[in-house]
């Protein structure tokens, strides 16, 4: 039996939810390993829900570190493979814990992802995104009120000459720090709870997504997380309480925080000079997403591609990376195709036509060669797929 299943559930009482988030309601929760579903908390399991688990066998539903609706219940889950200390595994539980509390408090705050996929690597949008997020790092950890009110203002009109130039794209970022912050928030709370390090420590750990110009540009969905939970933290200095009444409201975090910052400067922020670092920035992230591709092409195996009419059911937003029209899947991608499911847990390219649903064509790499059929191939992990096929060397092409 994995170890911290009892510590857990003797850990999360509601009085200490309380301390993270105020009203902040336990749903289920699941930590799962490669055989073994450890279920707490489900109503449809246990008559006990604080200390109980019922035990399941895995399947593909308990895939990542995300929120499901298991038995059409908001369910929390963990893979506990992928955490040696407990402080980790257990702050990344209530962070997900926090979305099931967002699912039952009815959330609507939630962005169009696709913003996200196409968001445009422009050096001026870089260069005064950088100057923002410094600007919000600096608020929070200045001590001198005046000081503090003039890297908040700044923060606040750097958005604003940003809103005017990207319109499209800002309510994006707005909206992933409303739901990403406050779960990162709670995560905070929770680590520095179970960890031996300073608070300051703490700070920093979470803060390097939001100073590092190379990440946060590489990566604006995850980056988004770190600018929201620093609002957040910004929010308690200025409206202590605030969150009480979070989830009665239409505003964004950002929204929320123009209300409490007093007179801030507008229109003020004029030319946009692009700096040499900006520059470097982005061709960093560009060649990234380069490498990204290179790196899976270069695999060994059988390539296989599918094509014809594939919907994309489901997929992990965080780890998807755009290149000219293809979506790299690194992580997992659920497809339909012939009026059925499969889900391919492992990295893949999506050639797509118009928006992320809509794909031509599936590119993978598999070790074990598929079974062939007279009208179908089975692919080891993923299923049996109808089509005709065609074989070149050590490449499989499908039409579905």
């Amino acid at each position: 039996m994995p170890q911290y299943l009892n510590r857990i559930a003797e850990d999360l009482v509601q009085a200490k939810l309380e301390n993270y988030w105020s009203g902040f309601e336990l749903v289920a929760y699941a930590l799962y390993d490669k055989r073994n579903v450890y279920l707490f908390n489900h109503p449809k399991f246990s008559n006990n829900p604080q200390y109980t688990y019922h035990i399941l066998n895995w399947d593909v539903q308990f895939t990542g570190d995300t929120m499901i609706l298991y038995e059409e219940y908001p369910t929390a889950i963990v893979n506990l493979d992928s955490y040696k200390d407990y402080e980790d595994l257990y702050s990344v539980l209530i962070h997900e814990l926090f979305h099931g509390y967002q699912y039952i408090k009815d959330e609507k705050r939630f962005p169009d992802e696709m913003m996200g996929i196409t968001y445009p690597l422009s050096q001026e949008n870089v260069e005064l995104r950088n100057q923002e997020r410094t600007n919000l790092y600096r608020a929070l950890l200045e001590h001198n009120t005046i000081k503090k009110k003039h890297h908040l203002h700044t923060f606040i009109a750097l958005r604003e000459k940003r809103t005017a130039m990207f319109e499209k794209y800002l309510p994006y970022e707005k909206l992933i720090e409303t739901i990403e912050g406050p779960a990162w928030y709670v995560e905070l709370r929770a680590y520095a709870e179970k960890t031996l390090k300073d608070y300051d420590f703490v700070l920093k750990k979470y803060a390097q997504q939001l100073i590092n110009k190379y990440e946060s540009t590489s990566s604006i969905r995850r980056s988004c997380y770190s600018s929201g939970l620093f609002i957040c933290l910004l929010l308690n200095e200025l409206s202590p309480g605030w969150m009480e009444s979070f989830f009665d409201r239409e505003e964004t975090l950002y929204e929320l925080l123009i209300q409490h910052a007093g007179d801030y400067m507008k229109n003020t922020i004029t030319d946009v000079k692009i700096s040499p670092e900006t520059v470097e920035v982005v061709n960093f992230a560009i060649e990234k997403r380069g490498k990204a591709f290179e790196e899976f092409n270069k695999q060994t195996g059988i390539h296989l591609y599918i094509e014809g009419e594939i919907t994309a059911v489901s997929f992990d937003p965080m780890n998807i990376t755009p290149l000219e029209g293809r979506h790299l899947h690194k992580s997992f991608i659920k497809v339909r195709m012939n009026n059925e499911d499969f889900l391919i847990q492992q990295p893949v390219i999506a050639h797509v036509d118009d928006g992320i649903h809509n794909i031509n064509k599936l590119h993978l790499i598999v070790d074990k060669k598929p079974i062939e059929n007279i009208d179908s191939i089975i692919i080891d992990g993923v299923g049996e797929i109808k089509g005709r096929y065609k074989k070149q060397e050590n490449t499989l092409h499908v039409l579905v």
